[in-house]
């Protein structure tokens, strides 16, 4: 980092600090004590900020040590003093540059710490019945990783399978970090395994897909209620009668994105409607930013790859006891992974988007 390059960068853990003690202040207000949804809000942000803006002040403690000592050395009044300073200005000097390197890294993920809760959606995709039987795997995976980290998984949609599995599964995943490690799983998912159906021993490709949809904060996302089509209907597919012959099902259609969401999971017609809005902001969310994200694309990276369905982000080789992470190019053991055990690849993925970020910064 150059000079400028420190001293920008500063000024912006100075603004971020700033930021940082007006939202305690805000919180302190007897209005805002009032409002809890305004609380939640302030609290999210406080929370994704409190590393760099606690590295920041530590650095310039750190900082105020190193003009003492300089002091000290130029004072020359007394020599144990400035032999001591001396020793000790090299080292100090060193720790700041760290301190400062740490501030740097906990800004540049801030933004993913701010979102409190996403959605993600799992979808076979070819591979016939053992594609569902594998989205159905990953959902598990999904699951237990979330439960090892004390996040609170609530299911949206499930569609099963006649042979196991899910056709597709919508899952919201609420806590502290959550949307900061698993951001990265939105692509295809790719297996090669011998089924159980398969009396051959032959090994099948098969793949699902997911995409992952942080939920916005309202003041976040431009949509208009009005542009947004409600229809009330009875649920489509197979259930018992109160499911197909009580309009309880509910239909949104985002006019000018096209942008359509359908949910039926509950017999409350309230908690379809509740879930439906909220699925339909997040997918609006997601193309609004990814047209903001392909307009500063070039000034800075926002997530390893695209995050695309279509983009294969990792295959499980069962035979080989191996997960290929094909943005990292590293290989993890399988049978680690599968359990929801994901931190030592999830860390990876992090460690690498963030030097990208760094770069681009």
């Amino acid at each position: 980092m150059t000079s400028n390059d420190s001293d920008n960068f500063i000024q912006k853990l100075q603004e971020l600090d700033t930021q940082y003690q007006e939202i305690l202040q805000q919180l302190l207000l007897p209005e805002t004590q009032a409002d809890h949804r305004r609380v939640r809000e302030l609290s999210q942000k406080r929370a994704a900020i409190e590393l760099p803006v606690g590295k920041y002040r530590d650095y310039r403690s750190q900082m105020r040590q190193v003009k003492e000592l300089e002091s000290v050395i130029a004072d020359g009044s007394d020599e144990e003093l400035v032999e001591l300073a001396r020793q000790e200005l090299p080292e100090l000097l060193a720790r700041s540059g760290g301190t400062l390197e740490t501030a740097k890294r906990h800004f540049a993920t801030a933004v993913d710490r701010e979102v409190a809760s996403f959605i993600l959606e799992v979808r076979a995709g070819v591979g016939g019945d053992e594609a569902a039987i594998w989205a159905g795997e990953l959902v598990s995976m999904y699951r237990r990783f979330a439960a090892e980290k004390g996040w609170t998984v609530q299911e949206m949609q499930f569609s099963g399978s006649e042979q196991g599995g899910c056709k597709s599964a919508i899952l919201r995943i609420t806590g502290q970090g959550a949307w900061a490690e698993l951001g990265y799983e939105g692509g295809t998912h790719q297996v090669k395994r011998v089924p159980a159906t398969e009396a051959q021993g032959r090994i099948h490709t098969s793949t699902a897909t997911v995409a992952v949809l942080p939920e916005p904060l309202d003041i976040q996302i431009d949509l208009d209620p009005g542009e947004v089509k409600e229809s009330i209907t009875t649920a489509q597919g197979p259930g018992g009668q109160n499911v197909n012959k009580v309009a309880t099902a509910v239909h949104l259609i985002h006019q000018p994105t096209g942008i359509e969401v359908r949910m039926q999971d509950t017999k409350s017609q309230a908690q379809n409607r509740e879930k439906a809005w909220r699925l339909l902001k997040a997918r609006i969310y997601e193309q609004q930013k990814a047209a903001a994200d392909a307009e500063r694309a070039e000034a800075r990276s926002s997530m390893i790859g695209s995050g695309k369905r279509a983009e294969k982000i990792r295959t499980y080789r069962f035979k080989d006891n191996l997960v290929v992470d094909h943005r990292l190019g590293k290989s993890f053991n399988l049978s680690e992974i599968m359990p929801g055990r994901m931190q030592p690849l999830i860390d990876e993925l992090i460690e690498q988007d963030t030097a990208q970020r760094l770069a681009a910064m």
